[in-house]
């Protein structure tokens, strides 16, 4: 499914330009409740079977594994809006879109089988398929997040945005790999400033960009130095201080925008005018990643070397409901977890290279799959099919020595996979090894 907005504004312009043309794209339609609308309506979403293991689809590794860094490891992983296609960040200060094969379908399909143990093993011996497009930025990747309207058949909305040390945000053209234009900010020395956390406004019109005690609103159709300037901290240092370091839309048309700071404190704002509303405390460490539920009532936070996400009802905002438990007390790594398209279960990876699946109406365990050897840092699942990707990695420190030998990983280490989950349907479907389907029309 392609979720769009009405009139979705999008910039069109190569860098530099100062005065950019501005396209509009009318294709699709975004009902009141937040959700696409277009001639599938009667779609629903799969229910996914946690208690059968996923199966490893594709597998990548060796691609981005050169001689002179032999120890590059991926930094997070994030679907696209319309399922077409995944993007990642690593630490060569890189960002890689693959597009799977048969992912980019509106007919969604149901897997109720898996692959023999020989597919799966030989996925560790050579990458599925090679990267579609690669970017290279100049620093180290912060965030970066994709144009909430985005369809791959659109050349106008296919973009995301990315903000990287001591660069200005950017605005990449997922298409052709091109940058399209910077919104730049500056500090009080006339220096470029970089952007800690991103993320655009449900509306698609805005770019919100965290810095130290301050966030900064850019029009997305105006690029360059314009901006509206947010202080986070008030008089007497009252307010939310630290940089912010995550942040997140309530998919409800409810105006709510929550900020994760490295300070341990989340606030949750308003939208229109950046009126800070109330404080969460109870995080361990600094924030690192914060999600809405699908419904807007609840809210949910991670922080760094901190062992659980934490569950908020954002309509009383008093305590926490319950904590959700990953490994990751041990590493100062930004551990991304995402909920499934139903809103009833949450992925998240940790240092013990498991997804853990909770099931967030109760907060009980449900499931875990190993999906890795090391760190599983970033984990994402399909927006419309019963799939999910994770990446995984850690920065690795090697002594050396006179005897040093040559340093090698292996093929689920520093490694990124694509899952297809077992789910209820309506309709029968076997699945091959290569992850495809072949449909059947007998009913179950």
């Amino acid at each position: 499914m392609k979720a769009s907005s009405t009139s979705s504004v999008v910039v069109a312009v190569a860098m530099g330009e100062e005065e950019p043309e501005v396209l509009e794209s009318e294709s699709n339609v975004v009902n009141a409740n937040g959700n696409s609308s277009n001639s599938n309506e009667e779609y629903s979403f799969p229910v996914l079977r946690f208690d059968v293991s996923p199966h490893r689809t594709y597998h990548f590794h060796r691609q981005f594994i050169t001689p002179s860094n032999p120890n590059n490891f991926f930094k997070a992983v994030k679907w696209s809006p319309d399922g077409s296609c995944f993007l990642t960040s690593s630490d060569d200060n890189t960002l890689r879109l693959f597009a799977p094969p048969g992912t980019e379908s509106d007919a969604p399909v149901a897997a109720s089988g898996h692959g023999d143990g020989n597919h799966e093993s030989s996925l560790f011996v050579a990458d599925s398929f090679a990267a579609n497009v690669v970017m290279h930025e100049g620093e180290s990747i912060h965030d970066f997040c994709w144009y909430p309207y985005m369809s791959s058949s659109d050349l106008v909305t296919n973009v995301f945005a990315t903000t990287t040390r001591d660069h200005p945000i950017h605005l990449w053209d997922a298409t052709s790999g091109q940058l399209r234009c910077t919104y730049r900010a500056y500090d009080a020395m006339d220096e470029i400033t970089a952007a800690f956390s991103i993320a655009f406004n449900p509306a698609g019109t805005k770019i919100f960009a965290g810095y130290n005690k301050c966030i900064r609103l850019f029009d997305l159709h105006r690029p360059g130095r314009d901006f509206e300037l947010y202080s986070t901290v008030k008089d007497k240092k009252e307010g939310q201080t630290g940089i912010i370091s995550a942040m997140a839309f309530s998919p409800f048309p409810s105006g709510m925008l929550a900020l994760g700071s490295y300070n341990q404190t989340t606030a949750i704002y308003r939208e229109d005018n950046m009126e800070l509303l109330y404080f969460l405390h109870g995080q361990e460490g600094g924030i690192t990643h914060v999600q809405f539920s699908r419904d807007g009532n609840y809210l949910y936070t991670g922080g760094r070397k901190d062992p659980y996400i934490l569950c908020w009802d954002v309509r009383k905002s008093v305590d926490c409901v319950y904590k959700l438990y990953r490994s990751s007390e041990n590493t100062n790594q930004r551990i991304l977890f995402d909920i499934d398209p139903s809103g009833k279960y949450l992925g998240t990876g940790g240092q013990d290279g498991l997804v853990h699946i909770y099931n967030l109406q109760t907060g009980q365990w449900v499931s875990s799959f190993e999906a890795a050897l090391d760190t599983v840092n970033g984990f994402s699942f399909h927006p419309f099919l019963p799939h999910a990707v994770s990446s995984s990695g850690h920065r690795r420190f090697v002594i050396p020595d006179d005897g040093n030998e040559e340093f090698c990983l292996t093929g689920r280490e520093n490694c990124l996979s694509m899952w297809t989950f077992c789910c209820d349907s309506m309709m029968e479907t076997d699945l091959k090894n290569d992850g495809s389907f072949n449909n059947q029309s007998e009913s179950l």
